[in-house]
């Protein structure tokens, strides 16, 4: 789940120093765009640079000129939706936790989120370079917003300030691992649906704790 939005179009200021000519800002997004539509009608397996390449209408260099293979290529492709969350501030922490949890269940409902997201946490599992990839381009990008909603509940005095910076950190990990699994495990994996009521429930068991189920 990144509280800065992140474009579908990289800067165009050449990347690790480089001269020479920059990035096409138009270029990038339609790579990632079709990559994401390659993802959902091929699926993983059948999916190759080349193709990526000839729906983008670029050459095969110019992507191996930002990316150095597939994996890298599907995991920006897919970090770039996620981007596409906020958090807006709605005046409560359960207000706010439940607007998140709907968006980020809406967008895992897109079929390119759910495809591409599935194909690289799968691949994952026997390549951890792309794990790692997947943790800094999407995972810690994404706890931002952990961050974000948890400072403006402490603002508003719905949470406490916390003093250890290692324990808030550990914190922050632990809350986004409850929203984020919560909502991946409902919505990818028993693929049942994530509406209001069911955000709600989450929300209250979130905030209070499993006693708050007896009510």
């Amino acid at each position: 789940m990144v509280a800065v939005m992140h474009s579908e179009h990289p800067s165009e200021i050449p990347q690790n120093g480089r001269s020479g000519r920059p990035r096409s800002v138009e270029a990038d997004g339609a790579i990632l765009r079709a990559t994401r539509e390659a993802l959902v009608e091929l699926g993983w397996s059948k999916v190759t640079v080349g193709d990526v390449a000839t729906r983008a209408g670029v050459a095969k260099t110019t992507l191996y000129r930002r990316w150095a293979g597939k994996s890298e290529l599907v995991v920006d492709a897919v970090a770039v939706l996620f981007d596409e969350l906020e958090l807006p501030d709605l005046g409560s922490l359960a207000a706010d936790v439940e607007s998140v949890v709907l968006r980020f269940a809406a967008l895992l409902d897109r079929p390119e989120t759910r495809t591409a997201l599935m194909a690289v946490v799968a691949e994952a599992t026997r390549d951890e370079a792309l794990r790692r990839r997947i943790r800094t381009a999407i995972v810690d990008r994404q706890k931002c917003l952990v961050l974000e909603g948890r400072a403006r509940a402490q603002a508003r005095g719905e949470l406490p300030y916390e003093d250890d910076p290692a324990a808030a950190a550990r914190n922050a990990d632990l809350i986004f691992d409850v929203i984020a699994g919560a909502v991946v495990h409902r919505t990818l994996v028993s693929a049942e649906p994530v509406d209001a009521g069911w955000a709600r429930g989450f929300t209250v068991l979130l905030l209070s704790g499993l006693a708050s189920l007896r009510h």
